[in-house]
């Protein structure tokens, strides 16, 4: 067995440049620009196929280790090769390339975070600032820990200071650009999937949805939000859909909180760890197992980590996910809302006035 693609339909900008252009140009000065975009009929990974999901699932646990360490999956044969990137560098956006034995295929595998090591610090800071309601004020405890001054009191966040916050050279989507025109370049025949988990797989969508690639992200907080910050062009909503058609899955299960955005508040594990992942809606489509209905499990942060994912529920057997289905259907979360009792605007509260 081996990883199966399908065809996939996905919305490509026409122009790269005029993406970019429109991007900045909304980020710069609040102004909107057309972008133009093509349906364009790829190769992408079957996400109906469960051995697929696995291989895809590993590759994504193997963004956090070297090959020959305790932590690396093995994967089939025909995705032996691969290159990592952002090791020697140390600090920051790492992850690996997988590619195909006929290099037809390459797979760019984004790591997650890490509570410990070299990257830690770029990692939360990232979670902070893509996944919080306002620059992870979780309360007033949390006044010195935020990762931007945005707050403007009563349950208010400053849109333009968060717009300014965003465009820093040490956020990993600007990163995963530069990374993504150079795959790009190097290959520029073969078909280009983007997989990561958790913090690495919300980046893997941003930038799926900026290229018009397809991307599997596992156990990723809810990203709709940062993409609307950062100010990314997507292409329209079709059919009385609110979504937009990215090429997007996210696999995620019920015995996990933060897909869910629901490890938040002061007492929750994750703010004890410093981290406010607050939002839970998803570009694209989730498929989502219901581990605790169908296992009993219990919502648990310890359920985030990938080998949860990999070993307890991809390569299990003999379960119906759903009625007559060996996996769970993927879908649109249609009317999904974030930060409901925030209010943004521009408040021209430079300084973040406390509660």
């Amino acid at each position: 067995m081996t990883v199966k693609a399908i065809p996939t339909t996905v919305f490509r900008p026409r122009s790269l440049e005029a993406f970019h252009h429109a991007r900045q140009r909304s980020l710069h000065m609040g102004e909107s620009e057309i972008v133009e975009w093509d349906r364009v009929d790829v190769l992408g990974p079957d996400i109906e196929d469960k051995h697929t999901l696995s291989q895809l699932a590993r590759m994504a646990g193997n963004a956090y280790a070297l090959p020959g360490q305790n932590n690396w999956y093995e994967v089939d044969l025909a995705w032996n090769t691969s290159f990592p990137f952002g090791w020697k560098e140390g600090d920051g956006f790492r992850g690996h390339v997988f590619l195909s034995s006929d290099n037809s295929t390459a797979i760019l595998s984004i790591k997650g975070t890490t509570l410990q090591g070299p990257t830690s610090k770029l990692d939360k800071f990232n979670d902070n600032l893509l996944f919080s309601c306002c620059c992870a004020r979780v309360d007033i405890t949390w006044v010195f820990r935020t990762v931007c001054d945005c707050y403007a009191h009563n349950w208010r966040c400053d849109d333009s200071c968060l717009t300014k916050a965003l465009v820093q050279d040490s956020l990993f989507y600007s990163i995963g650009v530069k990374l993504v025109d150079d795959l790009l370049h190097i290959y520029p025949s073969a078909n280009i999937w983007l997989v990561g988990h958790s913090l690495g797989g919300a980046v893997a969508s941003l930038l799926g949805s900026t290229y018009g690639l397809p991307a599997v992200a596992f156990e990723s907080p809810g990203e709709r939000l940062a993409a609307s910050r950062l100010h990314l062009p997507l292409p329209r909503p079709e059919n009385g859909s609110t979504v937009a058609p990215v090429a997007v899955t996210h696999i995620y299960h019920t015995g996990d909180p933060i897909p869910q955005g629901a490890c938040t508040g002061f007492g929750s594990a994750c703010a004890q760890a410093g981290f406010a992942l607050e939002t839970r809606c998803h570009l694209g489509k989730s498929m989502v197992f219901d581990t605790v209905g169908k296992l009993g499990w219990r919502v648990d942060v310890r359920k985030h980590v990938i080998r949860q994912v990999i070993t307890k529920v991809l390569e299990i057997d003999d379960i119906e996910w759903e009625d007559g289905r060996m996996l769970p259907l993927a879908q649109a979360e249609e009317d999904c809302i974030d930060c409901y009792k925030w209010e943004f605007g521009n408040f021209n509260n430079p300084d973040g006035e406390q509660l």
